[in-house]
């Protein structure tokens, strides 16, 4: 009879240990991967709240005497002079090695303008972008279709008593209000917004490029490695990475991840425990059994072989089994836990994992029982008989 046999026919004998410990190994793997993806989902989560933020990366000419003020420009007067970018070279951004990760990469032009002897901000942009980097963004009227049409701010609204429909005549075109921000509290709402290539040609800036606000949030991005990378690219620029969103974005997730990592250290002990227990307690209640094979000729070897086997089945078993149930209990339990929250999917890796997890822990925690069986006195068992 092969060893393998023996196992499976011992833990067939022994059904009602064999679910035991089966249970115990799949409740804290199963309770794991709840954890884990449950805190994938909220990861995922957080960074989708976190994308909303908009930028998280300014690029802005090098010039010492700028002050900063709207994506890191202050406009103050007609006396407003800098260096500013070639449209050309925006495509560079692009080639970065970390290129993959890029998400919107809007360039904007920025200039004074006097209507009504009030100065006012124009701000040139690709507008479609714009409003996909600004989802924080509500207003009213529509949104614009045509070169021609304008977002205006808040409070540049309330300045010139602007309403949706207005016409305005900037330098030698006419513009049309199409959309009116609500207060967003931030530099948006004291400035007119229109189209990059319009407002370049009413600033007689053709070609150039005031500041380039870059999206690059997602899973996992190098964004200081993504910062440097564009600096080499624009020696002439200043690029800045927003830290403090960045900042937020990591400490919450390692927050999330280092307090699952203590729940799974918790629940592996107390399951590597349950299995040490119940195999030592099986193999003190197989003294006979174990001192026969010991007697008619099993080496120390084939008796830890016969336990080791039995212990990897149920590993095998109870992994396979916690996975499965986990990944049920993470679909049934994140509505609960994430409003309007979607579970992420069945992560194979984290399944390899779990498996290979249960099955060390199992063997780990037989591997002194089984010794101690190997060790047994054959004469004990004869005595028995």
């Amino acid at each position: 009879m092969k060893l393998y046999n023996i196992s499976f026919n011992n833990l067939r004998r022994r059904k009602g240990k064999m679910v035991f410990l089966i249970s115990g190994l799949l409740i804290g793997i199963a309770v794991i991967v709840t954890l884990m993806s449950i805190i994938d989902s909220m990861s995922r989560d957080i960074e989708e709240r976190l994308d909303r933020f908009g930028a998280n990366i300014v690029m802005t000419p090098k010039n010492e005497n700028l002050s900063l003020s709207y994506g890191g420009i202050t406009v103050g007067g007609v006396n407003y002079r800098t260096v500013e970018f070639d449209e050309s070279r925006m495509a560079d951004i692009r080639k970065i090695k970390n290129s993959k990760n890029l998400g919107i990469v809007a360039p904007k032009i920025l200039g004074p303008w006097k209507i009504e002897d009030k100065n006012v901000l124009l701000m040139g942009t690709d507008l479609e972008n714009e409003i996909l980097l600004k989802t924080w963004w509500q207003f009213s009227g529509a949104l614009p279709e045509k070169k021609n049409n304008l977002i205006i701010g808040s409070e540049a609204a309330k300045a010139f008593h602007f309403n949706i429909g207005d016409k305005i005549e900037l330098g030698q075109k006419e513009f049309v209000v199409s959309t009116i921000l609500k207060p967003t509290g931030g530099a948006e709402d004291g400035i007119i917004i229109g189209d990059l290539h319009e407002i370049q040609g009413v600033l007689g800036k053709e070609g150039k490029i005031s500041l380039v606000e870059i999206s690059a949030f997602c899973r996992g991005c190098p964004i200081s490695e993504m910062t440097m990378q564009i600096a080499e690219k624009f020696p002439d620029a200043r690029v800045t990475a927003l830290k403090q969103a960045v900042m937020a974005k990591m400490q919450s997730i390692e927050m999330i991840k280092s307090f699952s990592y203590g729940i799974a250290i918790l629940i592996i002990f107390i399951g590597s425990l349950l299995v040490f227990v119940t195999m030592m307690g099986s193999v003190n209640e197989r003294t006979r059994e174990i001192g026969i094979f010991r007697a008619i000729g099993f080496r120390r070897g084939h008796v830890m072989q016969i336990i080791l086997l039995e212990a990897l089945l149920v590993g095998l078993v109870g992994g396979l089994l916690g996975f499965l149930i986990g990944n049920g209990l993470a679909w049934t339990a994140i509505p609960f836990v994430i409003k309007d929250g979607t579970f992420a999917g069945m992560d194979m890796s984290l399944g390899g994992v779990s498996i290979l997890l249960a099955v060390s822990l199992s063997l780990l925690a037989s591997l002194y029982p089984a010794l101690k069986a190997s060790r047994l006195d054959p004469s004990r068992a004869l005595r028995a008989l």
